[in-house]
C-alpha cells in the first residue's frame, strides 16, 4: 500500500498535529507501540562475526540502546549490516588497486587500450554491497535521515508554559 510511513505517537504529539487522533486511538497506539518496542535483556553477539566485527557490534549496539531504538529482535540485522560493511570496505581496498583500463599488446607490436573486465565486475559488486549497507543502516537508524524520522520531542517542552504569542500562533513565530 502506498503512502506515508506511520510515525510514533510521541512524534505526532510533539509536532502538535495530534488533534485528528481520538483519545481511544491514542491509547491503543500507545499500547501497541509499547508492545512493539521489544526488550534488550538478551542481546548476544552472533558467533559468525570476527573479533573485530564483534567489537564494532558492541559499540553500535550500545549507541542504539542509548537511543532506545534497538532490541533483541535487531541483533541479526545489525550483524548483517556489520558483515556487509566489512565486505564493502575490503572490496574498496582491492578496487583501488585495479585500473579501469589495461593495455594490450597486439601481434604487430602496437598497443591497444581496452576496458578491464575485472574492473566492471568489482564495480558492480561494490555497488551491490553499498546498496545493501545503506539499506541496513537506514533500517537500524544509523543514518541521519533515518534517525530524524525517529526523533522524539523532549518532555521538557510540553511542561514549559507558553507565551501569549505561542498560545495565539503556535509554532509559527
Amino acid at each position: 500500500m502506498a503512502g506515508r510511513s506511520k510515525q510514533p505517537l510521541a512524534v505526532i504529539q510533539g509536532k502538535g498535529r495530534s488533534n485528528h487522533i481520538t483519545k481511544d486511538e491514542m491509547k491503543k497506539r500507545e499500547e501497541q507501540e509499547k508492545a512493539l518496542k521489544g526488550f534488550t535483556d538478551n542481546i548476544k553477539i552472533p558467533s559468525y562475526l570476527t573479533k573485530k566485527q564483534k567489537e564494532e557490534f558492541e559499540e553500535i549496539a550500545t549507541e542504539l540502546i542509548r537511543l532506545n531504538i534497538f532490541s533483541n529482535l535487531d541483533v541479526d540485522a545489525l550483524a548483517r549490516y556489520i558483515d556487509s560493511r566489512s565486505m564493502y570496505i575490503q572490496l574498496v581496498k582491492e578496487f583501488k588497486k585495479i585500473k579501469p583500463t589495461e593495455k594490450t599488446i597486439l601481434e604487430d607490436g602496437s598497443t591497444k587500450l581496452e576496458a578491464n573486465p575485472n574492473y566492471a565486475k568489482l564495480l558492480k559488486a561494490k555497488n551491490i554491497l553499498y546498496t545493501e549497507c545503506r539499506a541496513a543502516a537506514s533500517d537500524l537508524g544509523l543514518s541521519i535521515t533515518s534517525r530524524l524520522k525517529l526523533v522524539l520531542p523532549k518532555a521538557d517542552d510540553k511542561d514549559k508554559p507558553k507565551s501569549e504569542g505561542e498560545k495565539r500562533f503556535g509554532g509559527r513565530l
